[in-house]
């Protein structure tokens, strides 16, 4: 890990604001924000803060990552608004909920601030919004592409562990994967919160009432980890299907042992490295990709897993 790295990381771990700050000198003069809807305990989006350091780097521009610490959309809502009263050259920001975040970012395109959506969200809403483009994977269809290779392995029933359920985004994934598999989603998804502890026992609880459950289905490492240790608990570990979304050190562990099946990565790296490319390109000599860009979703198994392994929760 370079030093840039090791600066950032340790910023993001001893400083939990709502503000996280990574910045390289800018002949240019260009600055990008970066605002997400993700809580301060989501580990995941480490490989977010990675991909927006290193282009910034790269790309010789000021870059800087905002959330809501506890995760409120309406929080972030307020955050795209300051960010944008704070004048950059462009806004890279996900889109969970359209209802609470579309007049913010609308508010930003209005005022002449370059947007593109990243990460959540879909192509039509990034139109409907007026931003550039959209990059991220597209969460019902990678749900409704889990379901189906799902089905084909004999899977009839699942349990979903939605660990973020007021994001539109995340539902999406659970029901996509339900009617990849011909089912009602029903009550097969939970709302298991994010406390490890929390979703661990939710989990528990869920199979001991429901014994034939066929298969779990988690939507990254915060739901991922606690129910790996619940599989442990009740002796179900590499008996039950197990699908997870994303990937961090836990889950390739799982995937390693076989307790896991596949994980599906969306390249979350790539959905905030690329957008400051393209805005720094767009910002200096005027050129644009055509078109949306899907980084997602693509099936990790135990097969070929030594670069994921080596990059897990830093680039990948």
């Amino acid at each position: 890990m370079t030093s840039i790295f090791k600066t950032f990381m340790l910023a993001t771990t001893v400083a939990a604001a709502p503000m996280m700050l990574a910045t390289t000198a800018s002949a240019e003069g260009e600055k990008y924000i970066l605002v997400s809807h993700a809580p301060d305990s989501d580990s995941w989006w480490n490989t977010i803060k990675n991909g927006i350091a290193l282009a910034g780097e790269q790309m010789n521009v000021e870059v800087e990552y905002r959330n809501p610490p506890t995760g409120d959309l309406a929080d972030m809502a307020r955050i795209i608004e300051q960010a944008a009263a704070s004048g950059p050259n462009g806004i890279i920001t996900t889109l969970s909920d359209y209802d609470v975040l579309s007049g913010p970012i609308k508010a930003a395109v209005d005022s002449g601030v370059d947007v593109i959506i990243m990460n959540s969200g879909t192509p039509d809403q990034a139109r409907e919004v007026g931003a550039l483009m959209y990059v991220g994977q597209p969460e019902y269809d990678a749900g409704h592409a889990a379901g189906m290779r799902a089905k084909a392995d004999g899977v009839g029933s699942f349990l979903c562990v939605n660990h973020y359920i007021s994001s539109p985004s995340s539902t999406e994934r659970c029901q996509g994967f339900a009617d990849g598999l011909g089912v009602d989603l029903g009550d097969q998804m939970i709302d298991s919160g994010q406390d490890p502890a929390e979703i661990k026992n939710r989990v528990l609880a869920y199979l001991n009432t429901n014994p034939e459950t066929d298969a779990i289905l988690t939507l990254g490492p915060t739901s991922a980890d606690p129910t790996l240790l619940a599989l442990d608990e009740n002796g179900m570990a590499g008996d039950i299907y197990f699908g997870t979304f994303d990937l961090g050190e836990e889950i390739v562990k799982g995937l390693k042992s076989g307790v896991i099946n596949w994980g599906i990565d969306q390249q979350p790296f790539l959905q905030a490295y690329l957008p400051v490319v393209v805005l720094t390109n767009y910002h200096r000599y005027g050129v644009l990709p055509g078109n949306n860009i899907n980084s997602g979703p693509g099936f990790v198994t135990k097969d070929g897993l030594e670069k994921v392994e080596e990059f897990a929760g830093e680039y990948r």
